[in-house]
């Protein structure tokens, strides 16, 4: 799990991020994402922000923790960059909040590496990820319903961390673009294509994924991987 309590799970994503940082995971969800104005909801430490921004974004961010804002805040102001901010539930938003995401027409949404403290999802350990998945579900749709009705919105991207067998990942691609077309973006103006479901290896340092292969000896077979989603809207 990435941590109980706010701050384990701030301490977690520290380490965390700063890996994926300097292996250029960052860089690489940054250039998959089109568009110049970028809502991005979950900045997290702001690791994924800096990314964005460093490629030439505007970016919107939003987050429910106050302590998530801030130490985003500070990265950026660190490097003399600039982003608009935003605490809130993503699936609680009033009509303010919706009036300033609107008012910043964002083109493109990013939802990157979504989580929460196991306080916030309910996670266990002995519940074998399902409390995270049924969270990190419920979340990707809240965004792609926000995101649909925010006309000025074309593109909506999703980033999470999984474990597939690497010799089948063109099959994992059909399957994460028929997931996310039956579960988050049903009944929405956003389609999605097999080309646009990418998978990015991740190194053995992962720690929870680490912890995952240990906890489930079945998964030692499979490879630990970013899967992209990137859907467009149709209307």
């Amino acid at each position: 799990m990435s941590g109980a309590t706010v701050h384990e799970f701030l301490a977690y994503w520290r380490h965390e991020g700063d890996l994926y940082s300097r292996r250029g995971d960052y860089e690489w969800m940054a250039g998959l994402l089109p568009g110049a104005r970028v809502l991005e909801v979950g900045c997290g430490l702001g690791f994924g922000t800096a990314a964005l921004v460093a490629r030439g974004a505007a970016v919107f961010a939003v987050d429910s923790l106050p302590e998530c804002l801030d130490a985003t805040r500070e990265r950026l102001d660190a490097g003399g960059a600039h982003a608009e901010y935003l605490l809130a539930e993503i699936a609680a938003l009033d009509d303010a909040q919706v009036m300033r995401i609107a008012d910043f027409a964002p083109d493109a949404v990013a939802c990157w590496l979504m989580g929460a403290p196991a306080s916030v999802t309910g996670a266990g350990v002995a519940d074998g990820g399902k409390a995270v998945a049924a969270y990190r579900e419920s979340v990707h749709r809240a965004v792609a319903e926000l995101a649909s009705r925010l006309p000025s919105v074309r593109w909506l991207h999703l980033v999470d961390r999984t474990a597939i067998p690497w010799q089948a990942k063109d099959i994992g691609r059909d399957t994460l673009a028929a997931y996310h077309a039956a579960k988050t973006l049903a009944g929405l103006p956003f389609s999605t294509r097999r080309q646009d479901a990418l998978y990015r290896r991740l190194e053995a340092d992962s720690l929870e994924l680490a912890q995952m292969r240990r906890a489930h000896p079945s998964l030692k077979g499979v490879t630990p991987v970013l899967a992209s989603l990137l859907a467009e809207r149709t209307n």
